[in-house]
């Protein structure tokens, strides 16, 4: 069954993105929030975004009206009772989800789906919140959600494959790129990206490069379109901070480093300046310690079987604007090289080898 009446719960920055996303596709977007000057600027930016399409010769007047006139604004949860499939897109701490799913326990119609768009919490701890959680997922949209393709579908304990297939094919519907993936903190995606963001940071506070440096070196080595300092400026640090932070189950390594934690608790910004020439070992070390933040936690994942090779890599590539993704690259530098750069974090945090690093060379052959 298609899914195309759709409730949007929460009208900030990702709710917004998503419901432009969803609405361009042709689906009817009701979009909740407590705050009238939210869904207010949600449609705003709804009429912007479209306005721009339109100028630049993507989309016709009357389809951007269409498109606008698809996204309805209400304060009230009972406005969902004949929605299809709803997301919840609130600020991302579990008590304020859970309430919220509470909330819809005798709105909702019985045939409903219902997906969170959580970054890191666990799907399945928050599907004791859900009447029925067989039709209860995840849908992490990458931002901005209108724009970036990416959406990771995440099945959790309980998950109905009628309800994961209806989400995948929602997903191309409008316009996405699902990335199917196993229930983990972290999902196949940011359960790299936050250590490596995070690995870019103690690289910091152990003096071994400038947060302009360090950046320098990320997009030389990984190809990536921007370093991550310059990436956490754009997410805001203490977003990033709350997302590394929800990691912590997963272990010490996973822990935020000092200069993160001080960072985004001010809700400060990095301070980036220029990038002079740096030398070969300051540039190898600092070239160890971001591989090391992608290359062990991509490993661990492949061994909880969180997600496949190629669905990690397609996530780096077209979510994070990696050209050198962590799968890709593992195999290029042969298992004794990974071994050698993951071995110190092995050591220091008293981690296991992970299996998955005899697999690397044909990961993703």
């Amino acid at each position: 069954m298609a899914l195309t009446r759709i409730g949007i719960i929460g009208a900030g920055t990702m709710g917004s993105g998503i419901a432009i996303a969803s609405a361009a596709h042709g689906c009817e977007v009701t979009l909740v929030d407590q705050s009238s000057e939210a869904v207010a600027k949600a449609k705003k930016t709804a009429e912007s975004f479209w306005g721009r399409a339109v100028e630049k010769g993507r989309m016709s007047a009357d389809d951007a009206a269409a498109a606008t006139a698809r996204i309805q604004g209400t304060a009230s949860v009972a406005e969902l009772a004949d929605r299809e499939l709803v997301i919840e897109a609130v600020f991302e701490d579990f008590d304020l989800k859970a309430k919220v799913f509470g909330e819809l326990g005798g709105v909702l119609p019985a045939d409903c789906v219902v997906a969170t768009n959580t970054s890191c919490l666990k799907v399945s701890e928050l599907a004791a919140h859900i009447t029925r959680p067989e039709r209860f997922l995840g849908l992490h949209y990458f931002s901005p959600a209108q724009v970036n393709p990416i959406v990771e579908v995440v099945r959790g304990e309980q998950t109905s494959p009628a309800t994961f297939d209806a989400a995948m094919d929602f997903c191309r519907a409008t316009g996405k790129t699902p990335l199917p993936c196993l229930d983990q903190y972290g999902f196949a995606i940011n359960r790299f990206f936050c250590p490596y963001t995070n690995e870019a940071a103690r690289a910091l506070d152990d003096g071994l490069g400038t947060t302009a440096e360090i950046d320098k070196v990320a997009q030389e080595v990984l190809g990536a379109a921007g370093g991550p300092f310059l990436v956490m400026n754009l997410i805001k640090p203490r977003v990033n901070l709350h997302a590394i932070q929800n990691l912590g189950p997963l272990g010490d390594f996973y822990a935020p480093a000092q200069s993160m934690t001080k960072v985004g608790e001010a809700d400060q910004d990095w301070e980036i300046g220029e990038a002079g020439e740096i030398e070969e070992a300051r540039f190898t070390a600092i070239a160890d310690r971001l591989r090391r933040g992608m290359f062990l936690p991509a490993l661990q994942e492949l061994d909880e079987n969180v997600a496949d090779p190629d669905v990690i890599d397609l996530g780096a590539r077209e979510a994070l604007k990696l050209k050198n993704p962590p799968c890709a690259l593992m195999d290029r530098l042969g298992a004794d090289e990974v071994r050698r750069i993951i071995a110190p974090a092995l050591e220091h945090f008293g981690i296991p080898e992970p299996k998955a690093l005899a697999r690397v060379g044909g990961l993703t052959a």
